[in-house]
């Protein structure tokens, strides 16, 4: 795939997504969509969105439930003649929150997406032995919180692994999850005693080669704050992409990946 495929395939998972079209994220004027329930979107979405807001570097898309569309457009008046990216900072980040806590609206996700640079991208040397790994020999490490960020929450999405190993023990692992039919998520744990030697990188980019193989695009999510997990990301050959801001309302009690539908995909 070249950079243009690969954002071209980006671009319209988060149409679908944010229930709009792909050339709504090229726009330089901020777009209003009404959120709704589609079994391709991401599967770990719970849709219609409370209020969701998606930007790949020049207008806002903001989609959200009815009941919400006009918090969601004065959250989006707040920028005047700012650029859009203002509104995912403070103090537009708090007015953001005034405006949905009536509604018992609260901001519970901000997060940067990556995608590979193909360009960037290559398979990095590795100090221990990796090998890649199916779902039946990652079912082992679901009960070890050392690979919480590498396996998924929804163990049935997770369709392969890269592992390194020190003298037979797993000491780091990137796995990813089939979140949508084109786009398949890498996380990525490392022992805190095997960190800083490359084997972060080198599992990354080594699983995201292996996703291209097979003719999906591999994407890489983390929190602003997470310098480490940014660092690794570019150090893989991934590049910022675009980011989201998500306001939610749950009730007491109910499970993040309730409800949640698995389409049969061709």
């Amino acid at each position: 795939m070249t950079n243009k495929e690969i954002l071209e395939i980006a671009l319209r998972q988060s149409a679908i997504d944010c229930a709009c079209e792909p050339e709504d994220f090229l726009k330089d004027e901020n777009t209003l969509t009404l959120s709704r329930a589609t079994p391709y979107a991401r599967r770990y979405l719970q849709l219609p969105h409370m209020c969701n807001f998606v930007s790949y570097g020049r207008g806002i898309v903001a989609t959200a439930g009815e009941e919400y569309q006009e918090s969601a457009e004065r959250c989006l008046a707040l920028l005047g003649d700012d650029p859009p990216y203002r509104l995912f900072e403070t103090p537009n980040l708090q007015k953001v929150e005034e405006i949905f806590a009536p509604l018992d609206g609260t901001v519970r996700y901000m997060a940067e997406y990556f995608l590979p640079d193909t360009d960037a991208l290559s398979e990095r040397e590795c100090p221990l032995e990796l090998k890649i790994l199916e779902p039946p020999a990652m079912d082992p490490y679901y009960s070890t919180p050392e690979f919480k960020n590498a396996l998924s929450q929804i163990k049935m999405l997770d369709v392969m692994g890269a592992g390194a190993f020190d003298g037979g023990r797993l000491v780091g692992l990137a796995a990813c999850s089939a979140d949508c039919e084109t786009m398949w998520q890498i996380g990525v744990d490392v022992l805190p005693e095997y960190r800083r030697r490359g084997i972060a990188s080198a599992l990354t980019s080594r699983l995201a080669a292996e996703i291209l193989k097979r003719g999906r695009v591999p994407f890489y999510c983390a929190a602003w704050s997470n310098v480490a997990s940014v660092r690794n990301a570019v150090r893989s050959g991934f590049r910022p992409a675009w980011v989201e801001l998500a306001l939610k309302r749950r009730p007491p009690g109910e499970h993040e990946f309730d409800n949640i539908i698995f389409p049969e995909w061709d």
